[in-house]
């Protein structure tokens, strides 16, 4: 049976975007590193560079040192061809970055900006947005706009369905994004951080992400993609009961991971400051040391939880995952001890983008349409 034009040209499309995705994971590739790694054939994989370089998406870059044969052409990506601006936008601050199609971070902008639904707090936003652009001359480059929100972001019926931190429900989208003057595609704060990480990552392994920000959120990126759930909650980790009858979470419930597992946990025991409990945690002071250790037993019951429910790996990023690396040796022994199959914690890894991973993973979404349409 031969293949309709409409499925051929679905193929060279594919191809052509694994192609582009290959190489904006390297610096440098040639033709025959690409055949081998996308198995395609050679003529497919020159036609594919030959369109990505007419498109300026792709350069040559020189050649290879000869090893016995003809000299292989290098290959590289044009990074910054596109850009796209990412927004995290939460009850008390506005991130605003910058990124090109790997979603490498160029610029970020990071202010004090108290939530309202007053007109002038969105007239000042898109002011911004723009005034960013500008001042970083990505007009002509610019992809759209990603706006994180913290909550259940609906975009298929273009509401916020409900979010807790601004203390809103069923808002239209449009009110947030209609001083933007480029196209804008919105999405929950908690799966934009976690798509940051996993882009981060340079992988296409299942994964799942746990945000330990003011709020514990997460995400799960599974097929190369997010998945999120019959009613867009999944990955909302956060709200899982962890000890039944527990503390008070801001949800109203008892018990929730967010209310043992958050940054602000630990800022509440240093005058706000996450920083300053650290600062003090790195001194040797005794009583942030039980605070820390008891911080960890909470979360290693949370990610071994994950572990066994998921089988994948499981990144913790967020303000409190930016200082696992130097203070998470007690977190792999809690875990190596709880897992009743296994004691090697390697699946466990810490997040790359502390502070702006939202508004990275909101961007992403952006540069992820562009390359689907390549």
């Amino acid at each position: 049976m031969t293949a309709s034009p409409a499925n051929n040209m679905d193929v060279k499309r594919r191809n052509r975007v694994n192609t582009l995705r290959c190489i904006l994971k390297s610096d440098r590739v040639s033709q025959m590193e690409l055949t081998q790694r996308l198995a395609l054939s050679w003529p497919t994989i020159l036609q594919n560079v030959k369109e990505l370089t007419e498109l300026g998406l792709v350069r040559e870059d020189g050649m290879y040192a000869s090893t016995g044969g003809r000299k292989a052409r290098a290959y590289a990506p044009v990074r910054d061809a596109r850009v796209a601006v990412g927004v995290d936008l939460t009850r008390d601050r506005v991130v605003v970055v910058l990124t090109d199609l790997s979603g490498n971070l160029l610029h970020q902008a990071t202010g004090a900006l108290r939530f309202s639904m007053e007109d002038i707090y969105f007239q000042y936003l898109g002011g911004l947005l723009r005034r960013f652009v500008d001042a970083n001359g990505a007009e002509d480059r610019l992809l759209g706009i990603g706006l994180a929100l913290p909550g259940v972001v609906d975009e298929e019926r273009g509401i916020l369905r409900d979010s807790r931190d601004l203390e809103l429900r069923n808002v239209p989208l449009s009110r947030f994004t209609q001083q933007f003057p480029w196209p804008c595609r919105c999405l929950s704060s908690a799966h934009a951080a976690g798509l940051a990480e996993f882009c981060a990552m340079k992988t296409q392994e299942d994964m799942v992400s746990l945000s330990l920000g003011d709020t514990v959120g997460g995400a799960i990126l599974r097929d190369g993609g997010l998945h999120r759930g019959d009613h867009l909650r999944a990955g909302e980790f956060g709200h899982m009961t962890l000890v039944p009858g527990g503390r008070r979470c801001r949800c109203g419930k008892d018990g929730c991971l967010d209310a043992y597992c958050s940054a602000k946990v630990l800022a509440d025991h240093a005058g706000g400051s996450l920083s300053a409990f650290f600062e003090e945690l790195r001194s040797g002071d005794a009583e942030k040391r039980e605070i820390w250790r008891e911080y960890l037993e909470y979360l290693a019951v949370a990610v071994n939880n994950l572990r066994l429910s998921f089988d994948c790996g499981v990144v913790i990023g967020g303000a409190v995952g930016a200082y696992l690396e130097e203070f998470g040796e007690l977190l792999r022994a809690l875990l190596a001890e709880r897992n009743p199959y296994e004691r090697d914690t390697a699946y466990l890894r810490y997040g790359r983008r502390p502070q702006e991973a939202a508004a990275v993973g909101a961007a992403m979404v952006q540069v992820e349409a562009f390359l689907q349409g390549v």
